[in-house]
């Protein structure tokens, strides 16, 4: 068992005293990251989108991201499952059964530099930021590699996670799904349910189906182009439907949680050390890869200095 080190009781007197200077001061640190934000929100020209996400609970960004971080994504995906599966893929036109269904790529994060401009992409991290804070961490990086048939995938919260109903209003995690092939319907597309948010439940099983007589009503299909992103709040049911056609629909989900929800995947201690030094300067990385993150310590004991950075607030 390793032993644990002796409290340098010097270093939590000075994280107190930070921590205390922060309370104490008449700098208000939720107000600041808020009125951040929404300078943020304003200068992206993201107002209508901001709107959107209060109103129905998604919105759409086209163009979050440009062509060569869809064609570096798309590269360094089809590497994985082709790694994962010792079978070759074709994304235009596929057919094989092995792939049929839906197929998940995980912890992509370290497979290409890509993702790491992908995290921090302006817009989408803005509405983050919005329904987040700024404190917030990225808790996995997926791709739902979907081929012809199989079952669609039913609607569904994101608070899977242990949030127990009634949900609150203020969002606890949100995801930015990105397009990397075209979406549409035949081609299982991400479904979503406007103002489902407002329900601040999971969906019942009658009202989760997106197949035949039974698909909800109110599940609409989200069209999209390479490149475009669908952000929505933690509450909101959203789903996809079943692939009809040859080929593989690729997408890239990007999901975020406040500081304190446990991550899906595992960040923090685990990032590369060359990682970290390409991003040395970015502190808004370093916070999503859990570089701030004071808890889930070892028998060393916390690092200090980062409680005296917690956040203050809904927007912090």
């Amino acid at each position: 068992m390793a032993e644990a080190q002796t409290t340098d009781w010097n270093e939590v007197k000075a994280a107190r005293a930070e921590r205390n200077r922060r309370l104490m001061s008449n700098a208000n640190p939720d107000q600041e990251a808020r009125d951040r934000t929404l300078a943020e929100i304003r200068e992206l020209g993201l107002e209508t989108n901001v709107a959107e996400l209060d109103a129905i609970g998604y919105t759409t960004v086209k163009g979050a991201i440009d062509a060569d971080q869809v064609a570096g994504a798309k590269a360094a995906i089809v590497r994985v499952m082709e790694r994962k599966s010792g079978m070759p893929v074709d994304i235009e036109s596929e057919t094989a059964e092995a792939w049929n269904g839906v197929s998940l790529a995980h912890y992509l994060l370290y497979e290409d530099e890509v993702f790491e401009s992908i995290i921090t992409a302006s817009k989408p991290l803005a509405l983050i930021s919005y329904l987040l804070g700024r404190s917030c961490v990225l808790s996995s990086m997926t791709c739902h590699f979907k081929g012809r048939g199989s079952d669609p995938l039913m609607l569904h919260s994101d608070n899977g996670n242990g949030i127990t109903p009634p949900f609150s209003m203020i969002s606890q995690v949100a995801n930015v799904n990105y397009a990397l092939t075209p979406y549409s319907k035949e081609a299982g597309a991400l479904a979503m349910v406007p103002g489902s948010h407002r329900l601040c439940r999971h969906p019942r099983p009658d009202e989760s189906q997106l197949a035949g007589d039974a698909c909800n009503p109110d599940a609409v299909s989200m069209p999209l182009e390479p490149g475009d992103c669908v952000v929505w709040h933690g509450n909101t049911w959203h789903g996809s439907f079943r692939r009809e056609i040859p080929g593989i629909r690729m997408n890239l989900a990007t999901y975020f949680a406040r500081q304190y929800i446990v991550t899906q995947e595992e960040f923090g201690r685990t990032v590369p050390q060359e990682m970290l030094d390409r991003h040395a300067n970015d502190q808004r990385f370093l916070r999503l890869v859990g570089q701030r993150q004071p808890y889930n310590y070892h028998a060393d004991g916390p690092d200090w200095s980062k409680f005296a950075d917690v956040p203050r607030g809904q927007w912090d």
